[in-house]
C-alpha cells in the first residue's frame, strides 16, 4: 500500500498560498492559517480547513498549533511586520507550535537580502547584505527559522524570492494610469517569478530532501522597463513613457526610484539542479502571456 503524504500547513494564505493550497489539495490534507475573514471564507468556498490566527496579537501559550503541526510540512508565507529589524511573527509563530514537530519547514524569503550587488550575480552563497530595514526583517527571519529547525533536527528550505507575477498580479492598472518608467539605459536588471513556477519550488521544497536557500527566479534579469513594454504590447495598451534618471527625479516616488536603483542578477542555477525545477515561464513574456489567458484576455 502507498503511503498517503503528509498533511500540510500553510500559513498565510494570500495570492500565493491560495494557488499553493489548491494544488496541495487535491493529493493531502491541507490546513490553512488566515487573519482575515474574507481570506477565510475563500479558501472554505475551496473546501480547504481554515483557521483564523493573528500573528501580531497570537497568544503563544494557547494557539492550538502543536496537534496541526505536528508530523507534518509547513509552508510560511506571512511577510515581517511593517516596522522593525527583526519577524516577530515568525518568532511567535515557532513559539505557538509547542511540542508539534514538523517533518519540514519552508520559508519564503525574498531575494532582497541580497541587497544592491551594482548588478553583479549572486547566487545562494553571497553574503546578505540589505540596505534597508525591509530587508534585514528578512534576513532575521531566515536566522530565526534556521536557527529554530535546526534545534529540533527539522528540515528547513529557504525560498528567496523576487518580484512575483502572475494572473491578476500584471502591472495593468499602472500602464492604463500613463505612469512613466526608466528608458532601457537607465534601467537596472530585474528579476521576477511567474506564481507557478513559484508554487512549483515550493511543492519542490516539500516534497524532497533539499534543505539551505535556494533563489527562486526565472534567471532573466528583464528591467521593470522591459516588463512594463512587454505587458503593454501582449495588453494592447500603450507603452509607458520612458524618462531618464534625471527626469525622473521629478516625476517617479522616491521609494520607486529607490527599488529601481537596487540592480543584481540573481541566479537560479540551484532550484533548478538541486531541487529540480523545471521552469513553465523562464522568460516574462510566455508568463505574461498565459498571466492574460487565464483572466480571460486575449494577448495580442
Amino acid at each position: 500500500m502507498i503511503k498517503p503524504p503528509p498533511p500540510c500547513l500553510v500559513v498565510g494564505c494570500g495570492y500565493v498560498g491560495a494557488r499553493l493550497a489548491r494544488r496541495l489539495f487535491a493529493s493531502r490534507k491541507v490546513t490553512t492559517l488566515v487573519r482575515t475573514a474574507d481570506s477565510a471564507t475563500s479558501l472554505e468556498d475551496l473546501g480547504l480547513e481554515v483557521r483564523r490566527l493573528d500573528l501580531d496579537t497570537l497568544d503563544t501559550a494557547s494557539a492550538p498549533l502543536a496537534r496541526v503541526s505536528g508530523g507534518a510540512t509547513v509552508v510560511y508565507l506571512v511577510p515581517p511586520p511593517d516596522t522593525g529589524t527583526s519577524d516577530t511573527r515568525l518568532a511567535r509563530f515557532l513559539t505557538a507550535l509547542g511540542n508539534g514537530r514538523p517533518r519540514v519547514l519552508v520559508y519564503m524569503s525574498t531575494t532582497g537580502v541580497y541587497g544592491d550587488t551594482g548588478g553583479a550575480i549572486v547566487d545562494e552563497d553571497a553574503p546578505l547584505g540589505a540596505g534597508s530595514d525591509r530587508g534585514r526583517r528578512r534576513i532575521d527571519a531566515e536566522r530565526t527559522a534556521i536557527a529554530w529547525c535546526a534545534t529540533l533536527g527539522v528540515r528547513c528550505v529557504i525560498l528567496r524570492a523576487p518580484g512575483i507575477y502572475g494572473p491578476h498580479r500584471l502591472p495593468l492598472a499602472r500602464l492604463r494610469r500613463g505612469e512613466p518608467a526608466l528608458r532601457e539605459e537607465d534601467a537596472s536588471p530585474g528579476n521576477r517569478i511567474h506564481v507557478d513556477d513559484l508554487v512549483t519550488a515550493c511543492l519542490a521544497a516539500l516534497h524532497g530532501k533539499a534543505r539551505g536557500a535556494f533563489n527562486v527566479t526565472d534567471g532573466a534579469h528583464a528591467s521593470t522597463t522591459a516588463y512594463l513594454r512587454t505587458t503593454a504590447e501582449l495588453a494592447g495598451l500603450p507603452p509607458p513613457r520612458l524618462l531618464s534618471r534625471f527626469e525622473a527625479q521629478a516625476q517617479i516616488s522616491p521609494g520607486m526610484l529607490a527599488f529601481l536603483g537596487e540592480a543584481r542578477r540573481v541566479d537560479n542555477r540551484r532550484m533548478r539542479q538541486v531541487l529540480g525545477v523545471e521552469l513553465a515561464y523562464p522568460d516574462v513574456a510566455a508568463g505574461i502571456a498565459a498571466s492574460l489567458a487565464e483572466m480571460g484576455m486575449t494577448p495580442r
